[in-house]
């Protein structure tokens, strides 16, 4: 333990009022009379077990407004007046100086409380540093307790003798939190913010009750209100009648001066088309009396070319004929001349054996004797007669093998165009099967008619992206119409106005650009979008301006349910100016000799040979188109027979080729095997002749100036068929240059002639073009411009008169000056207000039927109900709100409450541990204010290795006080009172842990500046007194 210049060397803190000076006791318990002076900071008690040392803590607490039960120690105060006593006194004497002093201009310096028990009764008596009574009211007690925060039921104020000891021997986690809860004045907070949330709630159930107890004469209020505006409304409509008949009287005037205008304007419009007119159909005399001049000059030149540029290809035709014979007579002399020379070089080498067979048999003869030459020539005729008969069949064979070549090469053409009829028969079947594919998808989905499956991901995108747009766009438009009569058209209007069904509307750019971005995420590219006002009604286009005409137009054809996607069709494809018609003849008629006005194009219904997507019905185009892929698979079925037959017939033709080619071959080699053995014979029979053979010798030279003079004609003809083919190559020569003159001049002559035929066109189409138009101005002129013009006239002069009709009969009814005053009515039909004026007057009686009370009547009895109930209605509003305002303070305060809670578990854990470490313990403390539950953890230096003790009661006696000592010291920190008691701290404590607790609580008790009582019989003569640390020793109690 620190000596005494360590604990005088502790900073000195000035002692806060509310510290106690001195306590006496009078026949209080064992204590006949006992008095004893405190120190301001350290103070042991010390005795033996039973000289009353625990009943001075027991007398603090009954002085401080303590029953006798909460200390344990009694069942009623008169319990602690000493055996033999009448009465019991005690009297504590407290500080109370410096900023923090108890009512001081009333008690001074000291405050003396003195509480006074009898057998009967109790007193309480608070007395200044005089002795004169200053209160004896509970209340005031009450006030300074609170003032000085002196709580002797919180542990951490007066921690007595069975307090300790209970806590020492409890390990339950909720004792623990119990302790701890009241010992940080934390269970006080929670019990007063219950108190107050309940009640709260009481004070909502209140207000509620109240607010419900005026409803009934609030929809009283309600009801009559409503029935106050029913009635006015009775009234203002019974005004708006009268108005609306004024309004309707006058609207017939002004539908007329409207008509007026209107008509002024129509008769001033087609008087103001009578000169353009004209100036129309003088204009194109003058052009067509110029344009019949050139077209009878042109017309000669044109027949004139005609009829040359007809000569010239008829020569050119006939230059080519003759270029091909003449090419193919001069291929067939260069085949006949390499044939020749081929011969010709045979010849030469067969001359060159035969010289040499007879220089061999002239040599033989010299060496050799005669032989007999008839066996010989009869051996030579026969061999020579087999290689006859192996020629011949030869030759014949050759010839075989051409003719199948030639109709090998016959029957392999045959079949190249029976495949390509095949695969042009497989083409149309697939695409025919592709367009029936097409057709049920359409017919399935009527949307991918207008781009396929993409169009199918883009609706999908647009759907799930529909809130970015500002209005949803509408498309494709081909998936929004429908035809009206059947498929009759369908065609017709796909060419009118097929260029727009694929595309999308969209009602601003914003969203152009957002379905933009739509169409490449689904890799829709060239997306045609269209932007309009989609809240412009639908057209309704007046007659007038439609083309004059019986025959349909692509708007009457078709039918949509979007007025915006009719709009569009009508301002981007002119769909209302589109004439239909059945042919090209009567598109004809309609277009260039009836001058239909208003007509921008003229569509036939056959149109291109395609299908018309806005088809009503997909079945007739499908069994169609099915009928033709059955008629195609049968076409397909015979040419791939006649395939199957041709390739048959050539692969036996080919056989029977390669049978010829074996057979040849084997020929050939038959007849040189033949051969050589006449020529190996022949030099036999030459050797064995020698010199006597002399007729072999003579027909071998027969047959040297034989195959001579056959050379010599051979190469005559050659030298002829040289001449011929120079002379046909030239002639070749001729013909392609006369050939290339003609086609250069026919080239120049027939630009010639396009250019006069278009320039013939040009003027033609124009000539008619005026005429047409001549005549259209002039039908225009006789036919509608002058009767229109009188039909105008007559009209306006009727609409003059119903004027004057109509305005002596409103102003019969009303003065125009008070009508004028009315707005909003003027630009509205009489039909309209007719209308308007019906259902008002419906409204009206039905009105009167159900409303018939007085309206003042109603006004007074509502006023009267309002004026009672009014005080109330804000009273309970007031109450309202300052309820709410409480329910925000006490939620408010409730999470402070909370924050605080944690961070004292924290602040705890820190202090405790760092308390043990004191003693080189480690421990933590875990606070669950949900499970109201402290656990103590405690690890012993010597038990480093094993796990922590979780229950106190695991701990040694020693252990378990100094572990207590170091929990309690932690509350103490986080607690604020003048001054601190503790009894019995060190029981269960030996040696080593009582000098490590006393020094400890010695620091502690310094450093932190409070009072502190400390109780103990345990011997303390390590803890030197001096002028902060003082000792007092009870005396030995009476045997």
């Amino acid at each position: 333990m620190a000596d005494s210049a360590n604990l005088s060397s502790q900073p000195h803190r000035l002692i806060s009022a509310g510290t106690i000076r001195r306590i006496k006791l009078e026949n209080f318990m064992c204590h006949s009379n006992l008095e004893i002076e405190f120190g301001d900071y350290v103070n042991f008690i010390t005795g033996q077990n039973g000289s009353g040392k625990s009943a001075i803590l027991t007398a603090l607490c009954v002085a401080f407004g303590s029953r006798a039960k909460a200390t344990n120690r009694a069942a009623t105060l008169k319990d602690f007046i000493k055996t033999g006593c009448s009465y019991a006194s005690v009297q504590v004497v407290l500080k109370n100086e410096g900023d923090d002093a108890f009512k001081q201009e009333f008690y001074g310096e000291s405050i003396i409380i003195e509480r006074r028990i009898t057998e009967t009764s109790s007193s309480l008596v608070l007395k200044d540093q005089q002795g004169r009574r200053i209160s004896n009211k509970k209340e005031e007690l009450r006030e300074l307790v609170e003032h000085f925060n002196i709580d002797v039921e919180n542990p951490c104020v007066i921690m007595s003798q069975d307090k300790s000891r209970e806590f020492l021997q409890s390990g339950n986690a909720k004792d623990k939190f119990k302790f701890f809860f009241k010992a940080t004045l934390l269970q006080q907070v929670d019990e007063l913010l219950r108190g107050i949330e309940q009640a709260l709630e009481t004070a909502n159930e209140l207000i509620g009750e109240l607010e419900k107890s005026i409803e009934p004469v609030v929809r009283e209020l309600n009801e009559l209100q409503e029935k106050i505006r029913n009635t006015e409304h009775v009234e203002e409509l019974s005004e708006r009648v009268k108005e609306m008949r004024f309004k309707l009287a006058w609207s017939w005037v002004y539908d007329v001066d409207r008509e007026l205008l209107q008509q002024l304007k129509v008769v001033e419009k087609r008087k103001a088309r009578l000169p353009v007119c004209q100036a129309e159909i003088d204009q194109r005399r003058e052009k067509i009396e110029g344009l019949r001049n050139s077209y009878a000059d042109m017309k000669s030149r044109y027949e004139l070319m005609t009829r040359e540029t007809s000569e010239a290809n008829k020569l050119m035709d006939e230059l080519q004929e003759n270029l091909v014979m003449a090419n193919k007579y001069m291929m067939e002399l260069e085949q006949e001349y390499q044939r020749r020379m081929n011969d010709v070089q045979k010849m030469m080498k067969h001359l060159t054996s035969l010289e040499r067979q007879v220089h061999d048999i002239e040599e033989q003869n010299l060496r050799n004797t005669q032989v007999e030459e008839s066996e010989m020539q009869e051996k030579l005729k026969a061999l020579q007669d087999e290689v006859d008969a192996a020629f011949a069949l030869l030759t014949r064979l050759k010839e075989d093998e051409t003719a199948l070549s030639e109709s090998i090469g016959e029957k392999s053409d045959a079949m190249r165009k029976i495949v390509d009829q095949v695969e042009g028969h497989e083409k149309r079947l697939h695409d025919t099967k592709s367009h029936v594919s097409e057709l049920r998808r359409n017919q399935t989905n009527k949307v991918t008619a207008f781009g396929g499956d993409k169009v199918i991901h883009l609706l999908r995108i647009i759907e799930s992206r529909h809130r970015e747009f500002q209005h949803p766009p509408i498309g494709p438009i081909g998936a929004h119409v429908t035809l009206t009569q059947g498929n009759a058209w369908a065609c017709a209007v796909e060419n009118a106005i097929g260029k727009v069904l694929n595309a999308f509307i969209v009602t601003n750019v914003k969203d152009s650009h957002l379905l933009r971005t739509c169409a490449r995420q689904a890799r829709y590219d060239h997306l045609q979008i269209i932007i309009y006002n989609f809240s412009i009604p639908r057209y309704n286009i007046p007659h007038n301006q439609l083309p004059q005409t019986s025959h349909p137009t692509t708007l009457s054809v078709v039918h949509s349910d979007s007025a915006t996607v009719i709009n569009v069709l009508v301002d981007k494809g002119g769909a209302e100016r589109q004439v239909l018609v059945k042919d090209y003849e009567t598109g004809k008629t309609v277009a260039f000799e009836k001058r239909v006005s208003n007509l921008k194009e003229v569509y036939t219904a056959e149109g291109y040979k395609i299908t018309g997507r806005l088809c009503s019905s997909y079945d007739d185009q499908i069994k169609d188109l099915e009928r033709d892929v059955l008629l195609m698979q049968e076409e397909s079925q015979k040419a791939r027979h006649m395939k199957r037959v041709a390739e048959q017939e050539v692969h036996d033709l080919q056989e029977q080729l390669q049978d010829a080619k074996k057979r040849r071959l084997s020929t050939e080699r038959q007849l040189a095997k033949k051969q050589f053995a006449v020529d190996a014979l022949k030099r036999t029979y030459a050797a064995e002749a020698g010199g006597l053979n002399t007729s072999s010798v003579d027909e071998l030279c027969e047959d040297i100036s034989r195959a001579q003079a056959e050379i010599r004609e051979k190469e005559t003809i050659i030298g002829k068929l040289k001449v011929q083919m120079n002379d046909a190559r030239d002639k070749v020569k001729e013909l392609k240059a006369s050939l290339g003159n003609l086609h250069e001049s026919a080239n120049k002559d027939l630009n010639a002639f396009n250019k006069v035929e278009d320039e013939f066109g040009a003027i033609c189409k124009e000539l008619d073009k005026l005429e047409m138009g001549k005549t259209h101005y002039e039908n225009l002129l006789k036919e509608n411009f002058l009767p229109a013009i009188k039909e105008a006239e007559a009209k306006y002069q009727q609409l003059e008169q119903k004027r004057k009709d109509s305005f002596e009969k409103a102003s019969y009814i009303c003065p125009e000056n008070e009508i004028e005053a009315m707005e909003g009515w003027k630009d509205s039909t009489p039909d309209q207000l007719s209308a308007q004026l019906t259902r008002m007057i419906q409204k009206l009686e039905r009105a009167r039927d159900k409303y018939t009370e007085s309206i003042d009547d109603l006004r007074m009895l509502y006023e009267k109900k309002q004026r009672k109930i009014l005080k109330k209605q804000k009273t309970y509003e007031s109450f309202r709100e300052q309820l709410q305002d409480a329910q925000r303070a006490i939620t408010s305060r409730r999470k402070k409450f909370e924050r605080n809670a944690s961070l004292m578990k924290r602040q705890l854990t820190w202090k405790f541990n760092g308390n043990l470490g004191r003693k080189g313990i480690s421990g933590h403390i875990d606070v669950n204010y949900n499970d109201k539950t402290l656990s103590i953890e405690v690890k012993m230096p010597q038990d480093a290795s094993t796990a922590a003790v979780r229950d106190t009661r695991g701990l040694s006696g020693g252990e378990r006080s100094f572990s207590t000592l170091c929990f309690a010291l932690a509350l103490h920190e986080m607690t604020e009172a003048p001054f601190r008691a503790m009894d019995e701290f060190d029981v269960f404590m030996d040696a080593v842990s009582r000098k490590i607790s006393l020094d400890t609580l010695v620091d502690f008790a310094l450093s932190h500046g409070s009072q502190w009582i400390f109780i103990t019989p345990h011997d303390i003569s390590m803890v030197k007194q001096n002028e902060r640390v003082r000792k007092q020793q009870m005396a030995a109690p009476r045997s």
